[in-house]
């Protein structure tokens, strides 16, 4: 398909008359990096085509969810069959209850589960509840940590607002936000800080095991121990915000990782979302009976949503997890997963340019720096002007990645070792140019 003018622009133009800058959500700006939003048409695999008609290979995945690519056969099949059922219902069904027992067969912390339709909703409703469960008004956030956008933790939340260059949002009053403490990533001596001398009144620790809005930074197995030892050492609750790593990363989520290496780990609750939707609007938060039986409609913490768990999102929920529990996937994933990283770190290093990567299962980040940064203000570092320049030289060669260099990028199992060794090539050539 050839196009006289560029239908890009021409969305965008529209967009932007209707739509505050042209997109629903400020990660799929363009401001940061220059340029005009890719008005995408359809997905197939690992590819994704815009308005153009030109194909790029996919590593935003739809920031995460697309851990088998787009429109694999048999999850198409269960949401064809699911909308011919019906969409929304406002009413219990059975799927709902097979998508919990799928969620908690591989995430043992979760021994009850209530599901939503955003990321955003099950962060805000888990703090809810620890405050509920607790009786306690404080939280404790990591500093480029990001959770959603609820009023309480738009605090130094990296990824689309460190874009912007804004430390918080416009919007937010300031009494709103008094009970939240920001903390550094992967501080342990500011952390102890923030327990001796508010620990009686901390309801819960916040936190993403693997900072994905901060492109990709992993939380030390000491930060992680510590942080478990003191929310129990005080009677706060462990919220660990598994919508960017839960199922992604490793079929029982980055804390079974932890598990492995600090005996007897597991959050107090957790945060879902992403690949349990499939692609779909959903997600969820979970954890032990005794907390979980305190939302209503048993419990006093309120906590409701029309289209929660509803049909469609479902169908397309389980028929992923189902896929992705099959053995050998996510063995082969990382492997997937680490020869990009790989060749992409042999590609700057050839052309003599500053560059780290790390992964883990299906989730990866880099930085054009010599190391891997530990925290949001060694992240900041970044040559912005240098990754603006990559970004583009691998878009216009067909490669997509996010544009924005506080964000992660996602492999699925679509990707082929050839679309790999495309992109390594590709890579090495626009490295030699910046």
């Amino acid at each position: 398909m050839t196009h006289s003018t560029d239908s890009n622009q021409t969305l965008f133009e529209r967009a932007k008359a209707l739509i505050p800058g042209g997109v629903n959500s400020p990660v799929r700006a363009f401001r940061a990096v220059g340029g005009t939003p890719r008005f995408i048409q359809r997905a197939q695999g690992a590819y994704m085509w815009d308005a153009n008609g030109r194909r790029y290979i996919d590593y935003i995945g739809s920031w995460g969810p697309m851990i088998l690519g787009h429109g694999h056969p048999a999850v198409l099949e269960a949401v064809q069959k699911a909308a011919l059922e019906g969409f929304s219902f406002g009413a219990p069904t059975e799927r709902e209850v097979e998508l919990a027992e799928e969620i908690i067969r591989h995430v043992p912390s979760m021994e009850m589960i209530r599901l939503v339709s955003s990321g955003t909703e099950a962060g805000m409703s888990a703090i809810r509840l620890a405050r509920g469960a607790t009786g306690r008004a404080k939280i404790i956030k990591f500093n480029g940590c990001y959770h959603g956008h609820a009023d309480s933790l738009l605090v130094k939340a990296g990824s689309g607002l460190a874009t912007f260059g804004h430390a918080t949002s416009a919007g937010v009053p300031p009494e709103v936000v008094q009970h939240t403490l920001v903390l550094e990533y992967n501080d342990v001596a500011q952390l102890e800080e923030a327990f001796a001398l508010h620990g009686k009144d901390v309801a819960c620790v916040i936190m993403e095991p693997i900072a994905g809005n901060m492109n990709f930074v992993r939380a030390g197995v000491p930060f992680m121990r510590r942080a478990r030892e003191l929310c129990t050492q005080h009677g706060a609750l462990l919220v660990i915000d598994e919508v960017m790593t839960g199922f992604r990363v490793a079929l029982g989520g980055a804390q079974s990782l932890y598990a492995q290496q600090i005996p007897g780990f597991r959050p107090d609750l957790t945060v879902l979302g992403k690949v349990i939707g499939g692609g779909m609007p959903l997600a969820a938060f979970g954890g032990p009976r005794a907390i979980m039986e305190q939302l209503a409609p048993l419990g006093p913490v309120y906590q409701a949503g029309t289209l929660s768990g509803n049909p469609v999102a479902t169908a397309c929920g389980l028929a992923t997890l189902r896929e992705i529990a099959r053995p050998g996937f996510y063995e082969a994933l990382a492997a997937r997963t680490r020869a990009l990283t790989d060749g992409l770190t042999g590609a700057a290093q050839a052309a003599g340019v500053d560059f780290c990567a790390d992964s883990e299962g299906g989730m990866f980040g880099f930085f054009l720096l010599p190391r891997l940064p530990q925290n949001y203000p060694e992240v900041l570092t970044t040559d912005g002007a240098r990754f603006n320049r990559l970004f583009h030289g691998l878009l216009d060669g067909g490669v997509y990645i996010a544009p924005a260099l506080y964000e992660a990028g996602f492999v699925s199992a679509a990707h082929s070792a050839q679309d790999v060794a495309d992109t390594v090539a590709l890579a090495r050539e626009v490295f030699g140019k910046l």
